[in-house]
């Protein structure tokens, strides 16, 4: 257990006491004051390693079987003896402009809160060391945590919503360059860059149900008194999502212009190639009348006819040529 276990503490009146290293005593303690509560935090614990905790704190059955397979969407059940909520912090990599998410699980009840974490994402550490560093904030108990891991995880969608902007205006400007970038490249970036914007909309978009019901209060194991803190959580994920939606529809709007203009450029290649296969036609046309092996053929003895049939091609030639540049075609 000291493996999956990353912290655990227990906080009395928003500040950090050492208690037993068993949970269930450390429980017992907790609720013993009244004014105090027990933070345990795990890191992808085994079926096995889990199940400790969750018979030491009374975790419902389907609770914890999601979060043992995670892979879930974010949202917000209340069970008899606690409360489970799913979140899913999301980061970007610089170096590949990729978007990639974790998951975090925060069980909450009778003086104790459990987070449960996969994949890197989770600003955990930090988030304990800014609360353990604010004890006014810390002394409400597990809704203090659940609101600073949710803070902590939005304010983070906004940072990686102005990444994703940057790389939309990238996109922007080699679409819309003069001389354009390779096509093929082109789009393999936009598919990519709104297959990121997907994963991102997959992490926020669901959690607004969760964050509505939290604002709107009345929600077991939440400190009713903290309403207005969800409630600027819940705007800055409007926000958020707003932006992501955005971003959607202009990447949506680049990958129409790069088509088109992949359209038009292929619409001037066939001029062109129209127009080079029409004046190469009519010298192909006279040169194979004029190579038919008849032995009664008008003009066939006239002396001059060589060169006035070389004239004459040329000059269709040149007056071709003059029709397509005039039309643009050249």
């Amino acid at each position: 257990m000291r493996r999956v276990i990353v912290d655990s503490a227990i906080y009395r009146d928003g500040r950090r006491t050492d208690g037993p290293a068993d949970l269930s005593d450390a429980l017992e303690e907790a609720r013993a004051t009244g004014d105090a509560f027990l933070w345990v935090g795990l890191h992808e614990p085994s079926g096995a390693e889990f199940d400790h905790v969750a018979s030491e704190f009374a975790l419902h059955p389907l609770a914890v079987e999601d979060a043992l397979k995670a892979h879930q969407r974010p949202k917000l059940e209340v069970y008899d003896d606690s409360l489970f909520v799913v979140l899913k912090p999301i980061v970007y990599e610089p170096e590949s402009d990729r978007v990639s998410s974790g998951e975090l699980m925060v069980f909450m009840g009778d003086s104790f809160v459990v987070t449960v974490r996969h994949g890197e994402g989770a600003p955990l550490a930090e988030v304990r060391r800014r609360l353990e560093a604010d004890p006014e904030v810390l002394k409400h108990g597990p809704t203090a945590v659940l609101y600073a891991v949710s803070d902590a995880i939005v304010d983070h969608y906004l940072d990686v919503a102005g990444e994703l902007q940057v790389d939309l205006e990238e996109l922007e400007a080699d679409v819309f360059a003069p001389s354009g970038s390779n096509p093929a490249n082109t789009a393999e970036r936009i598919y990519t860059a709104k297959r990121q914007v997907l994963e991102f909309r997959r992490a926020s978009g669901p959690l607004a149900g969760p964050m509505a019901r939290l604002t709107a209060g009345a929600v077991p194991f939440v400190n009713e008194r903290s309403q207005p803190f969800f409630r600027d959580v819940n705007d800055h994920l409007l926000r958020s999502n707003e932006q992501v939606e955005g971003l959607d529809r202009l990447l949506s709007d680049v990958l129409s212009a790069h088509l088109a203009q992949m359209g038009v450029r292929q619409n001037d290649d066939m001029r062109k190639i129209s127009a080079w296969a029409a004046m190469a036609a009519v010298p192909t046309m006279v040169a194979g009348i004029y190579g038919m092996n008849f032995e009664h053929m008008p003009e066939l003895h006239w002396v001059g006819s060589y060169p006035a049939v070389i004239v004459v091609m040329t000059g269709i030639v040149v007056a071709l040529y003059r029709v397509f540049k005039r039309r643009g075609w050249m």
